[in-house]
């Protein structure tokens, strides 16, 4: 969480949106601290590359085509248990363009099969003209035939009884044929206009040339790009199987944004607690006696303090722990050190689980030039790769504010980029939609970094290929210190954030909720256990994926717990 104020402007850079009001602890958050919720309209129209408006036709066709994708996704992984290619694990975004290029080649199988059609049908219609243009000739044939014979025919008498019977006899028989002949060539001909009728009908229904066109590929993008928001990831880093393990959990209700800023919140949590502000974590020791911790002082060089108690709560963002367990890494700011090492498992689940990263552009005005009535407007990209770049403008301050946001690989690329040409990227695509006379230059702005801030290292967890749910419990395990003896360790590391919790990721609520869970964890450890002594604990890796809230009987004391 971290509110821009300046002025009359307010911006949360971070965490901005409450997910579902129904259920959700910061609706009851909200009642107590002065929480000022507004609901968010969903109304969210689209402009292309060249600033004109999305038809909202298009833009429907598209959407339901989006979740169509998602749906087969979706089977694949979970009816069809599809979800390796040999010996590795698939991707959501590798699923979604495997489908895509087959329901290219089946457009390409359709268009070969009506043209298949259209040449089966154009070769009968010369058949049948061929045989049409025999018949034609035969019934000629026989009208003369019968025409000659009834000129030749002789008069019936009583020395030709027997020829002339033979000759009426001829004569019928050949009308009888080109009567045959010619209803022939009247069904050959009803025949044929019906194959002309199936031919028009063909050619001017024919299948679309392509599944996608170009400008569609790009609405499809904007999707797209809208999901990898929401997971704060490209497309292809997510599990096409468990990217979407907490979807049952969500919370009822319309979404909301907080209008007089998210960091509201922490300010009130924090109120009369002692925050050591300007404090850097260095290391984290922990035994079967207590932790240190080892923090330096931020604006005083050569500074260190030692706090010592008997458990740490660690909510060290996951992007935070994967630095601290790459090795490699160790040298870069704001490296934690845990003494001793983390457990394997533990260290591998930080490992997994993805730490994403989605960045915005705050742009205050000293005026609304856009629908005041829309809390959000779309930007389709030009290009896939850019799809991410200021897709969606947000208006959810009462005060001239916009927020773009910057998704998936183009949320990593603008942390490279100076803020000038950032905000004028901004600039161009909103001029481009409202025109150069109707926007005007920003008061102020700002840019955030949050892969590049050594306080966070990202924006929120996801579930990245070869992670599942699982890491989050393992991510939740308390740590017992490998110096405890058999019988008597008790966990001196616990762990909470966003990252921990596996119903409620990448959320306020989900942060919030992982913070009681441990107060009561500890609760259950240190001041005893409500239903008796649980037997003794080891944490293997499966048994530390299954953690509840138990704890060992022990003896009622003052708790100096340390929050990380």
């Amino acid at each position: 969480i971290a509110t821009f104020r300046k002025n009359s402007y307010i911006a949360d850079l971070g965490a901005m949106v409450v997910t579902g009001v129904y259920g959700n602890p910061m609706t009851i958050l909200s009642k107590q601290i002065g929480m000022d919720l507004v609901p968010i309209q969903q109304t969210c129209p689209l402009y292309g590359p060249d600033g004109k408006p999305v038809p909202k036709e298009k833009d429907d066709v598209i959407e339901r085509e989006f979740n169509r994708l998602l749906e087969s996704a979706s089977y694949l992984s979970h009816r069809l248990d599809f979800n390796y290619a040999g010996n590795c694990p698939v991707s959501l975004g590798d699923a979604l363009e495997w489908i895509i290029s087959m329901q290219e080649m089946q457009v390409m199988h359709k268009r070969a099969q009506h043209m298949q059609e259209i040449i089966a049908i154009q070769t009968k219609i010369i058949e049948h003209r061929r045989q049409l243009k025999t018949v034609k000739e035969t019934i000629a044939t026989l009208k003369n035939e019968h025409l000659t014979m009834i000129k030749q025919r002789k008069p019936k008498g009583a020395d030709n009884d027997q020829n002339y019977g033979r000759q009426e006899f001829n004569i019928r028989n050949t009308q009888i044929k080109m009567e045959d002949t010619v209803r022939m060539f009247h069904e050959a001909h009803a025949a044929e206009k019906q194959m002309e009728a199936k031919l028009q009908e063909l050619e001017q229904n024919r299948p679309s040339d392509v599944y996608l066109s170009s400008r569609d590929r790009l609405i499809l993008d904007w999707h797209f790009a809208n999901l990898e928001f929401a997971n704060a990831t490209r497309l292809n880093n997510l599990s096409l199987k468990h990217w979407d393990q907490d979807d049952d959990f969500e919370f009822i209700g319309h979404h909301t944004t907080v209008r007089n800023g998210y960091s509201c919140v922490p300010v009130a949590l924090t109120e009369n607690l002692d925050i050591r502000v300007n404090s850097a974590v260095k290391e984290i020791k922990y035994g079967s006696k207590g932790v240190e911790v080892v923090a330096e002082n931020m604006k005083t060089s050569n500074s260190q303090m030692t706090y010592k108690a008997d458990l740490a709560v660690c909510t060290l963002t996951l992007g935070v722990l994967k630095v601290a367990v790459a090795h490699e890494e160790s040298q870069q700011s704001n490296t934690v050190k845990f003494d001793p090492p983390l457990p394997d498992w533990k260290q591998q689940a930080i490992k997994r689980l993805g730490f994403g990263n989605l960045n915005k552009v705050v742009l205050c005005f000293d005026r609304i030039f856009w629908d005041p009535n829309a809390n959000l407007f779309g930007h389709v990209g030009s290009t896939t790769s850019s799809r991410g770049e200021m897709f969606l403008f947000w208006s959810i301050s009462s005060s001239p504010v916009l927020l773009a946001l910057v998704a998936g690989m183009a949320a990593n690329l603008v942390e490279s980029v100076t803020d000038d040409i950032i905000i004028g990227r901004c600039m161009s695509v909103l001029k481009n939609i409202f025109g150069n006379t109707s926007v005007p230059q920003p008061k102020e702005t700002v840019v955030t970094r949050w892969r590049s801030d050594p306080w966070a290292r990202g924006s929120y967890s996801y579930v990245s290929v070869g992670s599942s749910g699982s890491d989050y419990d393992l991510l939740a395990a308390p740590v017992i210190p490998p110096s405890s003896k058999d019988g008597e360790g008790l966990p001196r590391l616990f762990f909470a954030g966003e990252h921990t919790i596996r119903n409620y990721p990448a959320t306020v609520h989900g942060a919030y909720l992982s913070g009681l869970r441990e107060a009561g964890r500890i609760a259950d450890y240190y001041l005893g256990y409500p239903e008796g002594t649980p037997p003794d604990i080891g944490y293997s890796v499966a048994e530390a994926a299954n953690l509840v809230s138990v704890g060992h009987v022990v003896k009622l004391r003052d708790l100096s717990p340390i929050y990380l």
